[in-house]
C-alpha cells in the first residue's frame, strides 16, 4: 500500500509537469522579453524557448535548483534576501525599457513573492523580519500578501505599472481558490486589498514593526499610492491565465488510482486553516466512515489539497503536511495508510517533502504529544523512518493529501 501510495503522488506529478502545462498553453505571438520566477520556472521557460526559439529572458529560481542549463539568477526562499532585491531591480529596469508596442511573457508560479523582492519604505531586513513573523504567526497566505504587497514596488499589480508593454501572464497556483491575486502576490494582478487590511493583519497577529506600520499609516493616510486595483486602464495590455493548479494534481491523481481498480474522491483542493484543526476534520471523516459508512462507503481512498497554515509554538521541525499527518495519528482511533507532501517536495523546515503514515507507526507507540508541543513533526517521521523524501519537483501546486479508508 506504501508504494501504491507514493505512486499516485509522483504520477500526480509526472501528469502536472511545467513543461507540458506550458506547452500546451503559450500564445502564438513570438514575445519580446520572457520574465519567468518561482519554482517551476525553469521549466516554465524551457518549454517557451522551446516554441519560440532565443528570447531574451529573465528567470529567477530558489537556491539549488536545478536550472536545466538556463542563465538563472538565484535566490532564498520563504524568506528574501540581497539577492531577491538584486533579482527583482533587473527585472523592474528590463521592463521600464519595453515600448508600448512591445510583448512581454510573464510565466510565475509559487516562490515568486520571495524570490522578487523590492521593498517600499522599509528596509529588507525588517520586511524579511516581518515575513518570518507572519509564516510563523499562522497567518493564511491571502493575509500574508496583503502585507507584502503594501510594502512592495513590484507586488500587487505594480510590475504591470511599471512597464507600457502588453503582458501575457501564464501562472502555476499554489494557492487555494487560484486567485492570480495571491500566486507570487500578484504582480500583473489586481489587488482588492487595501493598506487598512494590511495593517489589519499586523494588528491581528500582535506584531510590531515600527517601518513597515509607518509605512501602511503613511498608505491610509494617502500618501503613497494604492497596488493596482480592479477596472484600472492599465488592464487592458493584460492577458492572464491559470495554466495548473492543485485540482490538475489532485485529479491526476484520481485517475491513476481509478485506473488501478480503486475508489478515489476528492473532498476538496481549497482547505486551509491550522493544520491540526484540518487533521481533526479528516480524523472524524475516516472514523464516520468506518463506523456508518458515510457520506462514504469504504474501501476508498480521500484526496484533498488546499494549504494549511501552522502555528509555530515550539522549537521543533517540520511543515504544514507533517503536522498534518502526526495531528492526524494523534486523532484516530485505529490506524490506517496516509500520504501528506508539498507538490513543491519541501514541506516546511528539514527538507522533506512529507511523510507517510502506515499501521507500522503505530506498532512503534511513540506518543505523538511531546512532538505536537514542539511543533516536531520531522522528528517524529524521523524516528518511525517514514519521510518522504524527494528534493525540489521544480512545481508548486500546492499541498497533496491521501488516506485510504479500509
Amino acid at each position: 500500500m506504501e508504494t501504491l501510495l507514493e505512486e499516485a503522488f509522483f504520477r500526480a506529478l509526472k501528469a502536472t509537469d511545467p513543461y507540458r502545462l506550458t506547452l500546451k498553453a503559450l500564445p502564438r505571438e513570438r514575445p519580446d522579453l520572457i520574465l519567468a520566477v518561482g519554482k517551476g520556472a525553469a521549466a516554465m521557460l524551457k518549454a517557451a524557448l522551446e516554441r519560440y526559439g532565443p528570447v531574451p529572458y529573465h528567470l529567477t529560481l530558489p537556491l539549488g535548483q536545478d536550472p536545466l542549463g538556463l542563465k538563472a539568477r538565484f535566490a532564498p526562499h520563504p524568506l528574501p534576501d540581497k539577492r531577491s532585491v538584486q533579482a527583482a531591480e533587473e527585472a523592474l529596469e528590463l521592463l521600464r525599457g519595453l515600448s508600448p508596442k512591445a510583448h512581454l511573457l510573464a510565466l510565475l508560479s509559487g516562490g515568486g513573492s520571495a524570490l522578487w523582492c523590492a521593498p517600499l519604505g522599509v528596509s529588507l531586513e525588517e520586511k524579511r523580519a516581518l515575513t518570518e513573523a507572519l509564516l510563523r504567526s499562522g497567518a493564511s497566505i491571502g493575509e500574508v500578501n496583503a502585507v507584502r504587497k503594501h510594502l512592495s514596488r513590484l507586488k500587487g499589480g505594480r510590475l504591470l505599472l511599471a512597464t507600457k508593454a502588453r503582458v501575457t501572464a501564464s501562472l502555476l497556483s499554489d494557492v487555494p481558490g487560484d486567485d492570480p491575486a495571491v500566486v507570487a502576490s500578484g504582480p500583473f494582478s489586481p489587488d482588492p486589498s487595501t493598506y487598512a487590511e494590511a495593517m489589519a493583519v499586523l494588528d491581528r497577529y500582535g506584531l510590531n514593526f515600527p517601518g513597515a506600520r509607518r509605512v501602511l499609516e503613511e498608505g491610509l493616510r494617502g500618501k503613497l499610492p494604492e497596488t493596482l486595483k480592479p477596472g484600472d486602464p492599465a488592464l487592458k495590455r493584460l492577458r492572464l491565465r491559470i495554466i495548473g493548479k492543485n485540482l490538475d494534481l489532485l485529479r491526476a491523481a484520481q485517475a491513476f488510482l481509478r485506473g488501478e481498480g480503486h475508489r478515489a474522491v476528492i473532498l476538496s483542493d481549497r482547505f486551509g486553516g491550522e493544520a491540526r484543526a484540518l487533521a481533526r476534520f479528516h480524523a472524524e471523516l475516516v472514523e464516520g466512515i468506518r463506523v456508518h459508512g458515510v457520506p462514504f462507503k469504504g474501501p476508498l481512498f480521500l484526496l484533498s489539497g488546499g494549504e494549511a497554515q501552522v502555528r509555530v509554538r515550539g522549537r521543533g521541525r517540520g511543515g504544514r503536511n507533517l503536522e498534518f499527518l502526526l495531528a492526524l495519528y494523534a486523532h484516530l482511533k485505529a490506524p490506517l495508510y496516509a500520504l501528506a507532501a508539498d507538490s513543491d517536495g519541501l514541506d516546511g523546515t528539514g527538507g522533506a517533502a512529507g511523510a507517510l503514515l502506515t499501521p507500522g507507526v503505530w506498532a512503534l507507540g511513540l506518543d505523538p504529544r511531546p512532538y505536537l508541543e514542539e511543533n516536531d513533526s520531522l522528528g517524529f517521521f524521523a524516528q518511525a523512518g517514514t519521510l518522504l523524501q524527494t528534493g525540489p519537483t521544480g512545481t508548486n501546486l500546492n499541498d497533496f493529501r491521501l488516506l485510504f479508508v479500509d
